[in-house]
């Protein structure tokens, strides 16, 4: 009866030591939090472009008629240049009404298409053609998925090695002898320019040549290492 009895004290106190001992494991000491980033500005390799023709009439078969003429020709045009990524864009139809808005007096529509391109200098070429049929909406300068993934891969290796100088140098302040990564995050950010608007491109325009006047600029990438060294002190 009695050894029935101990078996189960036995092991339930074997069962708190190793909770013990598990809780003594988790509890780290020495802890110091630590953040480098690093950054680099990327010219813009990527141009996209946004044309629109909007027309406002009685008859909305007429009307939708014109414009899916007008795009097309832009189209035919647009697919002819080499480099050049062509697609249509938004289609939409709207009633216009009378003074009470009570009655419908005619219909406004509105197409768009969207043309993309690395090459800057085609590709204002064909937007300044297209003008003559189409009224510009919007340009927009990016970074191609390449390049940005290339520039991150760069940025990754030295925010790694930022962050492990810093370790250093928080280490040795510390009296430290030596530090183990507890945890380290990597995080990308990409700051993208604003968009040009119509009204200022067509400001920008060339007045001989009405091509629009483009300057890719540049985007800058960041990259940050945060984490938590643990400190070997002696």
């Amino acid at each position: 009866m009695r050894l029935a009895t101990i078996a189960p004290i036995c092991l339930g106190l074997g069962l708190a030591l190793s909770a013990q001992g598990l809780l003594a494991e988790e509890v780290r000491y020495n802890q110091v939090s630590l953040r480098a980033e690093v950054q680099q500005a990327v010219s813009h390799d990527t141009l996209q472009v946004r044309l629109y023709a909007e027309e406002q009439a009685k008859d909305a078969g007429k009307l939708a008629t014109s414009i899916t003429e007008r795009l097309n020709k832009a189209l035919d045009i647009a697919r002819q240049t080499e480099g050049v990524s062509v697609s249509s864009g938004n289609r939409s139809s709207r009633p216009v009404y009378d003074e009470k808005g009570e009655k419908i007096i005619a219909w406004r529509e509105r197409g768009d298409i969207l043309l993309e391109s690395t090459d800057f200098a085609s590709l204002s070429t064909l937007t300044g053609k297209l003008m003559d049929e189409l009224n510009l909406d919007d340009m927009q300068f990016s970074l191609s998925p390449e390049s940005r993934r290339s520039t991150e891969d760069e940025l990754i290796r030295e925010a790694i090695e930022a962050f492990k100088a810093r370790a250093d140098i928080a280490t040795r302040s510390l009296g430290g002898t030596d530090y183990k990564i507890v945890n380290l995050n990597l995080n990308s950010q990409f700051m993208q320019p604003p968009m040009y608007r119509g009204a200022k491109m067509a400001m920008m325009a060339d007045a001989e040549s009405a091509s629009p006047s483009v300057e890719g600029g540049q985007a800058d990438v960041t990259v940050s290492a945060d984490g938590i060294i643990e400190v070997d002190l002696p």
